[in-house]
């Protein structure tokens, strides 16, 4: 069996903060790591990577839309069309900058999606585009042409400075201008003003991405995928692989009837506490991916239950590939590190 592991956001996101990782204990991990043959390619993040390895191409973004809409409770027909996520996000305006916070920490009903949704639609009918809040975090939206708008992933945009990261292209100043309109519905949005009144941050933008036409082909080189993440299920659905959800440890995975030929685990909660940069919690997750992870695949790994073991970590800076079999635990030169010197 060979197992990889992909994990976005295993290291700090910000080189010059080199003291999260003191104190770190991850055994486990640094001697992976240290036994490892390693590579390093330019930075990307979950969407991009999936995409690659599942041989999805680029459009004039990554078609996460239409993928995701293969998954979606509500079957959409996805035909010809172009589509896009338009996510709900809430700006905040510091000094000259504006952040932007995603759905996860909005807490949004269903109720609430449909209703901001309706208002949109009456000021996009006559764009010929309709906005669909499938789910209270995933709202979509259909265009009957193609835009020449190239967007960024939100998981690119998530906690940061979006003044450099809006839509470009040759449509990209009329969409502009349409979002901002849709900030001022927003604005006066009898749902916002209830959820102030309550104390909750309002709903006040959306974040187009991921637009594409539904792609050719999706081809898995996977004999099974693990994980929560929904695109990642979408992917795997639609490469014809199998998918599970991801087991509370590595000892389960192992002890899985499906567990032969080729596996992508993907751990991806550490994505979440560094886009935001919530130090603290991506520190503690670590540790437990040490005890739960790392730990019980090292010791496969020496009882030689696991042919090759490969770790892809990828963040804003690098991607970073890690192979280890268990002959290489001879290597006796090869020292180990703690985390920091990878990073």
């Amino acid at each position: 069996m060979n197992l990889h592991l992909f994990i976005p956001d295993m290291f700090w996101p910000d080189r010059s903060l080199t003291d999260i990782y003191r104190d770190l204990k991850l055994p486990a991990l640094e001697t992976i790591l240290a036994k490892s043959d390693s590579a390093t390619a330019a930075g990307q993040v979950l969407e991009s990577w999936l995409c690659k390895n599942f041989n999805v191409d680029k459009q004039h973004d990554w078609p996460v839309a239409s993928i995701m809409l293969l998954h979606e409770e509500n079957k959409i027909e996805i035909g010809e069309n172009y589509w896009l996520r338009a996510d709900p996000v809430y700006l905040r305006i510091e000094n000259n900058h504006i952040l932007l916070g995603d759905s996860h920490i909005l807490n949004i009903s269903l109720k609430e999606a449909n209703s901001l949704a309706d208002s949109i639609n009456k000021l996009l009918s006559d764009d010929g585009a309709a906005l669909l809040p499938l789910h209270p975090n995933r709202w979509y939206l259909k265009c009957n042409e193609i835009p020449d708008l190239k967007t960024f992933l939100l998981s690119e945009a998530a906690g940061k400075n979006i003044n450099n990261l809006l839509p470009q292209g040759k449509n990209s100043r009329s969409w502009n201008s349409r979002i901002n309109e849709i900030q001022m519905i927003f604005y006066e949005h009898p749902i916002n003003q209830a959820r102030e009144m309550r104390g909750e941050l309002p709903i006040n933008s959306l974040w187009v991405w991921g637009g594409g036409v539904r792609p050719a082909k999706i081809h898995s080189t996977y004999d099974s995928v693990w994980g929560n993440n929904l695109f990642t299920r979408a992917l795997a659905e639609a490469g014809g692989g199998m998918h599970h959800p991801l087991p509370k440890d590595a000892d389960a995975l192992l002890n899985h009837s499906s567990n032969v030929g080729r596996q992508l685990i993907v751990l991806d909660d550490l994505q979440k506490y560094a886009q935001y940069r919530d130090a603290y919690s991506w520190r503690n997750e670590l540790v437990n991916l040490e005890k739960n992870w790392f730990l019980p695949l090292l010791q496969a790994l020496r009882k030689k239950k696991i042919r090759q073991l490969k770790l892809t970590a990828v963040n804003e800076n690098a991607t970073r590939d890690f192979v280890v079999t268990p002959g290489d635990f001879w290597k006796f030169w090869a020292s180990v590190h703690p985390l920091s010197v990878y990073s």
